[in-house]
């Protein structure tokens, strides 16, 4: 197994996701940051959650994930959110995802 989970809030499901997004040591989880590990989440076909979201924020800072409250919940969110539409697509099919994973389709805005 990897580090992540040594991070105050990565369980064992967000450990075996980020790995199979190629995130498989803590400190690569560090240096990425929250956005671009989320990122990599969305654009590998896992559905938005921003609980999801701001808890590796949290994480990152060793926080409990239930920290987050307020005005930095607020920023937070308009950040998801601008994740998200750059990055999911309900619209778009398992195999538009996969050949835009591997640069064949092109990204839609």
């Amino acid at each position: 197994m990897s580090d992540l989970t040594t991070i105050r809030n990565i369980g064992p499901a967000q450990e075996k996701a980020l790995i199979g997004v190629g995130i498989t040591t803590a400190a690569q989880l560090r240096d990425l940051g929250a956005d671009e590990a989320y990122t990599r989440l969305l654009q590998s076909g896992s559905r938005p959650h921003f609980i999801m979201y701001y808890v590796l924020h949290m994480a990152l800072q060793g926080r409990p994930w239930n920290d987050c409250k307020g005005d930095e919940k607020q920023k937070l969110r308009v950040r998801f959110d601008k994740i998200k539409v750059a990055t999911f697509d309900v619209e778009r099919s398992e195999l538009e995802t996969f050949l835009n994973r591997i640069g064949v389709v092109e990204v839609k805005t």
